[in-house]
């Protein structure tokens, strides 16, 4: 219990005094109009409240990620609760708070665009193609799982009947202006599931007599398949920690916004709350079985299945009842159709950024959309069992590039003089865990089974090949930075 106590303790630290450094270093102008006023088009440029933004903004990015990815995590052992929660203080929470700062000042631009104007018109180009790819592939596997959830539930409903009513609602969530659907619905989906969580921790807490995994019982690695911690832990938990999808997410949000000021709270804060609910569940995951050891032997009984939502199903019904019963439905079934709909959003957006179309008329989104639409239904039809293996590494990858984009941006920054010697190498905040997702990205392809699956003898090349692109990559910054400073600009 005192690890996990420990743990939201310094989550809520976590928010309070270092994302207020990092609104510093980015230097937030309250007066400055945002792209939510400048560009308001009753569609996606839409003023929003900003408790409003928050539980969209936490919808977005949370749905099952935090859940799911948190209890695969806890199988690694306590370990999982230090990088959930020092990946979300100095590595999630910094990435969402830039993708969304700097895509609002940048007039609400989607990802792709983001990352292009830092980084170069080639990788642009790749950005473009990797979001596309991964939206296509969220929103296919978001409709497809829940549709197959909803036959088992409604037999008398066939799983292409549900497949039509979830394709229908992710047509009109596309669609439509994003206050008469997403903004109506979202907060209260968004809602149960904080209070689905919030429910979880008290019972855990104060009602059940389980024990809890603690980091006294040591950091050793306890998943029983023969994989390291480093790099598998690191990308098993993604959306408690980092996530690149929240990338593609926070654009959204950035042209609702009205004041600068909402920013710390909307994407840092957003984030805090996401590792607050990870580190629920994977407590939850690694306590209910009588500890590590049992949920193992759980996940042996049902070898094949998804054990992440056997643990959600078993955790709301033991512990809430009816309620949780109810409330675990919601959570395995609304959570993924809610980033789903979003994703293909998103998609569309970036589709729209890179035609620069005007999304004011219907005609013009439906021109963008319909293709999506058919690549999405279309797809639906493909087993993606293996392809998807690959999202996990992909959704990091794209979390480390968009790090080193804010890097770029904070750099550009300082050099302008828009950051005072005080707060001289600012661009360390994005830079560092840049570096560390560097590491994990590259090590990870070369040793997880998705990957060349290197053999235990000869895993040190994995991560020797790992360190190398990261020095190369450093190397690189430190290059461009020098030459940036010497040829464009005077340093301040």
């Amino acid at each position: 219990m005192y690890s996990f106590l420990i743990s939201i303790v310094a989550l809520v630290l976590g928010y309070l005094l270092y994302s207020k450094l990092v609104e510093r270093i980015f230097v937030i102008d309250p007066k400055a109009s945002t792209p939510a006023t400048t560009k308001e088009d009753g569609v996606d440029y839409v003023p929003l409240s900003g408790w409003r933004i928050f539980l969209i903004q936490f919808l977005n990015i949370a749905g099952l990620g935090p859940i799911f990815g948190a209890i695969m995590g806890i199988f690694f052992g306590p370990s999982a609760y230090l990088w959930i929660v020092f990946g979300t203080i100095f590595a999630g929470g910094v990435h969402d708070y830039l993708s969304g700062m700097i895509s609002l000042r940048k007039g609400g631009v989607s990802l792709p665009e983001m990352v292009g104007d830092e980084l170069g018109n080639g990788v642009k180009q790749f950005m473009r193609l990797l979001s596309l790819l991964l939206l296509i592939l969220l929103t296919t596997t978001f409709m497809t799982g829940p549709a197959n959830l909803l036959h088992g539930l409604v037999p008398s409903l066939s799983t292409m009947v549900w497949l039509l009513i979830i394709f229908g609602y992710y047509m009109l969530a596309t669609m439509l202006p994003i206050d008469k659907l997403i903004g109506r619905f979202y907060p209260v989906f968004g809602g149960v599931l904080l209070f689905m969580g919030v429910g979880i921790m008290v019972v855990m807490l104060g009602w059940h007599n389980h024990v809890m995994p603690e980091l006294t019982d040591g950091l050793k690695n306890m998943k029983t398949d023969g994989y390291p911690l480093f790099p598998m832990m690191f990308v098993s938990i993604a959306c408690g920690a980092i996530s690149g999808f929240h990338g593609t997410q926070s654009p959204l949000m950035a042209r609702c916004i009205t004041n600068e000021r909402q920013g710390r709270h909307i994407f840092y804060g957003a984030m805090v709350v996401e590792g607050i609910l990870a580190l629920i569940w994977a407590a939850a995951a690694g306590s209910i079985f009588g500890g590590i050891d049992g949920l193992q032997a759980f996940a042996a009984e049902h070898q094949g299945e998804n054990i992440a939502a056997l643990v959600v199903d078993h955790v709301s019904r033991s512990w809430l009842g009816t309620v949780g019963g109810i409330l675990a439905i919601i959570g395995v079934i609304a959570a993924p159709i809610t980033s789903g709909d979003t994703a293909l959003r998103s998609a569309r957006l970036i589709v729209a950024d890179f035609l620069h179309l005007d999304q004011r008329k219907i005609i013009k989104r439906l021109y963008i959309s319909l293709p999506l639409f058919a690549a999405v239904f279309g797809f639906s039809f493909i087993n993606f069992d293996i392809v998807w293996r690959y999202f996990s590494w992909t959704n990091q990858t794209l979390a480390m590039i968009t790090l080193w984009t804010g890097a770029v941006f904070l750099y550009r920054q300082e050099v302008k003089g828009q950051v005072g010697a005080k707060y001289a190498y600012g661009y360390l905040i994005a830079m560092i865990p840049a570096i560390f997702m560097t590491m994990v990205s590259v090590s990870y392809i070369l040793i997880a089974p998705e990957g060349v699956n290197l053999p235990a003898e000869y895993r040190w090349i994995g991560y020797t090949v790992a360190a190398a692109v990261s020095i190369a990559f450093t190397t690189m910054f430190y290059v461009w930075s020098r030459r940036y400073t010497r040829t464009t600009m005077q340093p301040y």
